[in-house]
């Protein structure tokens, strides 16, 4: 059985996961862009930022400071 104590923590796993998402995108987008011997995208920089960004709000949201 479970205890009623136990709470379980979602908040901020959404977006930590849109966050990941973005990551692996703009990582994705950055690797093909060296291989091919382009110059990277400042778009495709920005994707990596913002996931990283959107993961450190998920990850803020999610310890709570109730």
């Amino acid at each position: 059985m479970t205890d009623a104590k136990e709470t379980t923590n979602n908040r901020g796993a959404v977006i930590r996961l849109f966050g990941v998402i973005l990551i692996i995108l703009g990582s994705l987008d950055i690797m093909l862009s060296w291989r091919g011997g382009f110059e990277i995208a400042p778009f495709h920089a920005g994707l990596l930022a913002a996931g990283v960004l959107l993961c450190l709000i998920g990850a803020i949201r999610r310890q709570g400071f109730s």
